[in-house]
């Protein structure tokens, strides 16, 4: 007999841990996170508006790569990982590029989480993980096919990876996470006792 995996959801998972000034770098990521959640009035209103459990400059900031050096400096970093990941995925590109179009900051405080969604109009989307205290939320990664598995039988508890209707990844501080944007994902509630900050990214297609 043959068996066949079809339709594969690649992953893409690297770090930025042992790269050289990583720790200096990580810390100058931080202290820029956490004067955009002080700072910014805007994100900081918007994020209470919507029951949101922290902060996010999602929906106020849209320059990071311009307004502190260290952001820039992370999407260069990105945009090779983001290459490798399209270059993997066959990718046939044409006459575009992946372009990055947005970068935010995501700060959720003990006891919050995310709940799941997509990222519509880009093509890859992740996230790299600045501070991850012990018991904080990883990511939960869900089957794209799964409201179409009205009669399919439940999957044993050892059931191997690449069955399971839900994955989570346990990040560590300077994982590089990357999907394709179509794949619904979550943040579960964090049980740890401090923030939990991280940086979400979108590319497009241009």
């Amino acid at each position: 007999m043959a068996l066949r995996s079809l339709f594969a959801t690649p992953i893409y998972e690297a770090s930025l841990a042992a790269d050289r000034g990583f720790e200096a770098f990580n810390g100058e990521l931080l202290e820029a996170c956490e004067m955009l959640a002080d700072e910014d009035r805007a994100g900081r209103a918007w994020c209470k508006a919507n029951g949101y459990g922290g902060y996010t400059s999602y929906a106020s900031l849209d320059d990071l790569p311009t307004r502190a050096s260290v952001f820039g400096q992370l999407k260069t970093r990105l945009d090779r990982h983001a290459a490798r990941f399209a270059k993997n995925l066959a990718f046939d590109l044409g006459g575009g590029r992946l372009r990055m179009d947005s970068l935010w900051v995501n700060v959720l405080k003990p006891g919050a989480a995310h709940s799941g969604h997509v990222h519509p109009h880009s093509a890859i989307s992740g996230t790299i993980y600045v501070a991850i205290p012990p018991g904080a939320g990883g990511l939960k990664l869900e089957d794209p096919r799964l409201p179409l598995m009205m009669a399919a039988p439940p999957r044993l508890v050892d059931a191997p990876e690449e069955t399971r209707p839900f994955v989570y990844l346990t990040p560590q501080v300077g994982t590089v996470l990357m999907w394709e944007s179509w794949l619904r994902h979550e943040v579960p509630a964090s049980r740890a006792r401090a923030e939990r900050i991280s940086i979400s990214f979108n590319y497009a297609w241009r």
